[in-house]
């Protein structure tokens, strides 16, 4: 049995030992067991942690060939591709003949003989896999410090223009990439160092020709938000490809694939010296697109992949059922620490304590079902009368930041309205999908910035942008553009918006802040802010309570909901006016937030009454506002 160590630093050693002892048994099923023992394999106490992760360590020092694991969003999916899942090779010396396994493979080994009938052709799918959008600085330095695998600069694999981190690597336009000519489809690699990378790899790389480099500057990453750092990645799926979809978050583990021979040019030029124009059907930018060099976008060839539910690094990996101990004793404590969130959003928010309130019931929504069209679950917040001073909301939203998993703040000046691309478009040139901002993780907080909207002129790309959002928030779905049609992807994203009056956008509840600081001491008094929150223990504290909350399972039992219809009607005996359906509907929602931000699964007779009462405090903090500011709708 391999050690941890060999399945790690040589997967392929443990696949090709299977595929060998196969050929003796016809009906082996070798490629299942060999998945089946990687995942065996990670099921193993800490054993995750000894993988390195491609979120956390730089490419050099990764290992070609090895182990490699990948947190991730899928981006785009390409066209499946066919591959030699197995084939016959000859030595050129004794002729003798053996045959290999393609699998997890980009390259073969020299000697390939194409006219054998052992040749198995099979078929793959190709994920584009970019970080996901948006994840927290904290989140990032939480897993990388929970890591355990060992990585040393790899000996094998050191492209002079890669010495540097993904977080280092701020400006593109300085670094270079070397990639190898593609050979042509039918030759394979010149000798087996392209597969099994020794110094001679590292020696062809830095002595390529100044002609063959390329700069990175030409070659966009697709990252949905502007400002993301971190490798992208193709990921190649060999089974059950039908069970991911477009935006799943995912841990791939996989085996890392960086071999020079992958790197297509993205000179056309040069392209088309290598490329037969009669046999390629891909145009130049495709190839460039989709055959980017390893350097920068390494390929994963996945063994085993789990779809993320969260990516909270302070909550167990697996469900909280199975995580029982932690969840009791999370559910135990969620009270008192819900009591020391509520005071520290308070003092955020400027002494208003039923803000606070409703801002730990928007960040805890979740959209956990949908009824036809209509997203039961989400509680877009409208946050209306804002300080503009002293970058308030933009410190308002930086503190979120530190609670949150993964957010993005959208500052909705009338330029940027007009200039950014929300939505997604398809690329049919480059047979690509073209990433907007609103391509993101289920569970983001998005913060909308009205504050910073001036008078002025929406052009076409303005008025897109905000039905776009629109629709977001009414419906959580995004359109994305493929030219001749639509079409929708569902999301579940919990926006915030900040504004001055009502926003301009729907949203599921509006609550006007009345702050208790006069305008002139909102900088001193933000200033305590950090003071407020003692130690990162208590932050700590914060950021699992939040992402429990939204995990939670919730029920309404029959005694309950006939009590809520009674009340229901009651209410509106004396004036049917005053709760129409859409009110009850946003008071079962609060209730089920209230419920659940309390640890409680289920509504309770004391939890429906909590929510009428909050709601009667907001209605009527509205109502005051109206009446004070009667022009504002």
């Amino acid at each position: 049995m391999p050690s941890t160590q060999d399945w790690i630093n040589n997967p392929l050693e443990v696949v090709e030992g299977m595929f060998a002892a196969s050929q003796n048994n016809s009906n082996s099923g070798w490629e299942a067991k060999a998945v089946e023992f990687f995942k065996e394999k990670l099921k193993e106490k800490d054993t995750q942690t000894t993988v390195p992760s491609l979120n956390d360590v730089p490419l050099h020092y990764l290992k070609p060939n090895s182990l490699v694991k990948f947190r991730c969003l899928i981006q785009d999916m390409f066209d499946p591709e066919f591959y030699m899942g197995v084939y016959e090779t000859v030595d050129p010396t004794t002729k003798a003949k053996m045959l290999r396994c393609g699998k997890y493979k980009d390259v073969t080994e020299c000697g390939v003989d194409f006219n054998s009938r052992n040749t198995v052709t099979a078929e793959r799918q190709t994920f584009y896999c970019v970080p996901i959008p948006g994840e927290n600085q904290w989140v990032k330095e939480k897993y990388a410090g929970t890591t355990q695998a060992r990585v040393v600069p790899s000996t094998s694999y050191v492209p002079c223009r890669q010495k540097r981190s993904y977080e280092e690597d701020d400006d593109m336009d300085d670094m270079d990439t070397q990639p190898q000519k593609q050979r042509d489809a039918h030759a394979g690699p010149q000798s087996s160092t392209d597969q099994h990378s020794n110094g001679d790899c590292k020696r062809q790389e830095t002595e390529a020709p100044s002609s063959q480099t390329a700069s990175a500057s030409h070659l966009d990453l697709n990252f949905p938000l502007p400002g993301e750092k971190g490798p992208s990645c193709l990921v190649k799926v060999y089974k059950d490809w039908d069970s991911f979809k477009l935006n799943d978050t995912l841990e791939v583990y996989g085996i890392l694939s960086v071999s020079p021979a992958l790197s297509a040019l993205g000179d056309e030029k040069d392209a088309s010296s290598i490329l037969d124009p009669g046999e390629c059907m891909e145009t130049a930018e495709e190839q460039r697109v989709h055959s980017p060099p390893a350097s920068l976008v390494p390929r994963l060839h996945m063994l085993y992949a789990k779809t993320l539910a969260h990516n909270n690094p302070l909550l167990p990996c697996t469900s909280l059922e199975d995580g029982s101990a932690f969840l009791s004793s999370t559910l135990s404590e969620m009270a008192s620490v819900r009591a020391e969130l509520l005071s520290y959003f308070t003092h955020v928010l400027l002494g208003d304590a039923l803000a606070a309130e409703y801002l730990i019931l928007h960040l805890i929504s979740n959209v956990y079902t949908r009824r036809d069209v209509l997203p039961l679950g989400k509680f877009t917040l409208n946050l209306s009368g804002v300080p503009t001073v002293c970058s308030y909301t933009e410190r308002l939203y930086q503190i979120i930041q530190q609670l949150v998993p993964s957010s993005h703040y959208l500052g909705m000046s009338l330029q940027k309205m007009n200039q950014l691309r929300l939505g997604p478009k398809k690329d049919y040139v480059a047979n690509r999908l073209v990433s907007g901002a609103l391509q993101l993780a289920a569970n983001t907080s998005l913060f909308l910035d009205e504050t910073q909207l001036e008078q002025g002129q929406l052009d076409g790309t303005g008025v897109r942008n905000i039905t776009a959002l629109g629709n977001l928030i009414s419906w959580q779905k995004v359109d994305y553009d493929f030219n001749y049609h639509q079409m929708e992807f569902p999301c579940n994203i919990n926006v915030l918006i900040a504004s001055e009056a009502r926003s301009l956008l729907p949203s599921d509840c509006q609550l006007h802040l009345e702050p208790q600081v006069a305008p002139s001491q909102v900088e001193e008094y933000l200033g305590g802010i950090h003071v407020h929150l003692q130690s990162s223990s208590q932050l700590n504290k914060f950021r699992v309570y939040l992402s429990v909350a939204r995990l939670l399972d919730y029920s309404i039992s029959d005694e309950i909901t006939k009590s809520v219809e009674e009340d229901f009607v009651d209410m509106r005996k004396d004036d049917p006016q005053s709760v129409s359906a859409e009110d009850l509907h946003r008071m079962l929602v609060v209730a089920r937030l209230l419920c659940l931000s309390l640890g409680q699964t289920s509504l309770s007779r004391d939890g429906w009454m909590r929510a009428k009462h909050a709601e009667m405090l907001r209605r009527s903090r509205m109502e005051q506002h109206k009446n004070v500011n009667g022009n504002e709708p």
